[in-house]
């Protein structure tokens, strides 16, 4: 049985239809392609980004901001969203195993992520979070929110960004590797995590949304997964990535795929992240990573699709 973790983006779950009705109809679909490892016989443990969701959960409550009901900061938005999208996984995913007699069961941990207090990251927000905006309505949402910082995200629209430390550790990693030592599917640190700092015996949350493929590749190694598999919207991993002389990648190692690291060639808001957390994985565990589409499951479970990144450094596999 190969321990396998997912990292889901918050995308994946929330396109243009923000209600929870569509939310929960979105993670329904996606528990029917996650729920094809368990048939092949591995352990799954699934986690998911929330930058869509806490984007628009802060906007409803600085919308009903007052001195009687003051608005929730950041980090208790992130928790407020893990243990929202945790609800609605936990219960898809336990359906479509009944659906495919398997009795197995599934939990949502609410999972805190401590990072550096000094991380420059709390600088140079970087992280997007919330919904698209035009540049026509830039005017307008830099009038109502002077505070936001605001850029380009990737060809896509305008979008907010808030500060994405890097996770140093997983608070509650002991208690997930118990949990998927017994056989239970987990779904841990939602968005990331709740970003927290030490003091002490304290944990002090601070408002931040760290990205999920690196907590989810700090999750794999931690629990000593035997494979991290990014799952997005865009496929696998491509050289000139846009361009008439553009690769997808089969299968490329380490050392390759640093060079392009390196030369800044992924999109940072949408390739780099994933595979830097990939990199990072195969580097600590000497185990395969994999980059693919969703909807490309059967296909990667089979080695057929999605790029995967190895730690011998073998010439790039192009499709």
């Amino acid at each position: 049985m190969a321990k396998i973790v997912v990292a889901l983006g918050g995308n994946a779950i929330l396109s243009k239809d923000a209600s929870a009705q569509a939310q929960m109809k979105a993670v329904k679909k996606t528990a029917k392609e996650l729920v094809k490892f368990i048939k092949n016989g591995d352990q799954l443990i699934i986690t998911h980004g929330n930058g869509p969701q806490v984007g628009n959960l802060l906007l409803q409550q600085n919308a009903a901001d007052s001195e009687a009901n003051p608005a929730m900061p950041l980090d208790t938005c992130g928790a407020m969203t893990q243990g929202s999208i945790g609800y609605w996984f936990q219960n898809a995913m336990k359906e479509e195993l009944l659906n495919n007699g398997i009795d197995k069961d599934v939990m949502a941990i609410v999972t805190q992520t401590i990072v550096d207090e000094d991380d420059p990251a709390f600088e140079n927000p970087s992280k997007p979070i919330g919904p698209f905006y035009k540049e026509t309505d830039l005017p307008e949402i830099k009038s109502l929110h002077p505070d936001w910082e605001i850029i380009e995200d990737s060809g896509r629209g305008y979008r907010r960004v808030v500060p994405s430390p890097k996770p140093l550790e997983i608070n509650e990693y002991a208690a997930i590797k118990k949990v998927v030592d017994a056989g239970i599917v987990p779904i841990v640190s939602g968005g990331g995590g709740i970003p927290v700092v030490k003091k002490g015996n304290r944990l002090i949350g601070k408002e931040a949304v760290i990205d999920k493929d690196f907590s989810a590749s700090k999750i794999a190694q931690l629990i000593d997964a035997d494979k991290l598999i990014i799952l997005t919207s865009a496929g696998g991993v491509y050289y000139n990535y846009g361009k008439p002389d553009q690769v997808e990648l089969k299968e490329v190692g380490i050392d390759d795929i640093q060079k392009h690291i390196d030369a800044n060639e992924f999109a940072k808001g949408s390739m780099m992240p994933k595979v830097q957390a990939a990199v990072a994985f195969v580097r600590s565990t000497g185990n395969p990573a994999v980059i693919g589409d969703l909807e490309d499951v059967e296909q990667i479970i089979e080695g057929n699709e999605g790029t995967t990144i190895v730690k011998d450094a073998v010439p790039a596999a192009v499709k």
